[in-house]
């Protein structure tokens, strides 16, 4: 497998920022949206907002979590290229993978919400025993994981926690806080196809 250099790495990681920054702009431009209440929405520090606005500094996942539940947009609305038409490839060497702030949990819009449809598909990535709690999404936002690898304990509100092995599925409401654990001593692999009961923006940007 191809190794990423820090160079390229850089180039994906400002990228991102100039994507994130565009959509951001687009967002809290809309009717009643300001910047203000984005960061008292989002709990974010303004000048840390500010920077992320300008696309100074590449978001966190928990940044952009934070934010998409603030404005009440999908979480890909803020990764997702505004032209997305025909045959889209994405090259594994030019993954855009969105990170934590300790870098333990990582994921790869692989075709994040574009207003066409009302479904995302994303790669999840684990570090050894990392867990990673989420926040609720919202209401009837719905998460369908299989394990591609490794072996996750995933609890969702106040269910009992649930063990996947290689090739298990699972399938539930995300709009309570939830967490994702990896169990093994080696990153696991996720896939993610998260659904939306009805269309959160329509007439968004």
């Amino acid at each position: 497998m191809e190794k990423h250099s820090p160079k390229r790495d850089a180039a994906v990681e400002n990228t991102l920022a100039a994507l994130v920054a565009d959509r951001l702009k687009q967002l809290i431009a809309l009717e009643g949206r300001s910047f203000e209440r984005l960061a008292k929405l989002s709990g974010i520090d303004p000048s840390e907002l500010l920077r992320i606005e300008a696309g100074a500094v590449a978001p966190t996942i928990n940044h952009l979590w934070r934010i998409a539940n603030a404005l009440g947009v999908p979480f890909g609305r803020l990764v997702a290229s505004s032209a997305r038409r025909g045959v889209q490839v994405l090259r594994n060497n030019a993954r855009q993978s969105v990170t934590s702030q300790d870098g333990k949990f990582s994921t790869r819009p692989l075709f994040p919400y574009d207003g066409a449809r009302m479904a995302e598909f994303y790669e999840i990535v684990l570090a050894p025993h990392h867990c990673q709690h989420v926040e609720a999404h919202a209401p009837g936002t719905k998460e369908n994981l299989v394990v591609a690898k490794g072996t996750i304990e995933i609890a969702v509100g106040r269910e009992s926690p649930q063990i996947l092995q290689e090739g298990d599925a699972i399938d539930f409401l995300a709009d309570v806080p939830h967490l994702y654990r990896n169990l093994g001593a080696a990153p696991a692999t996720l896939y993610l196809v998260m659904s939306y009961e009805f269309c959160p923006c329509d007439g968004a940007v």
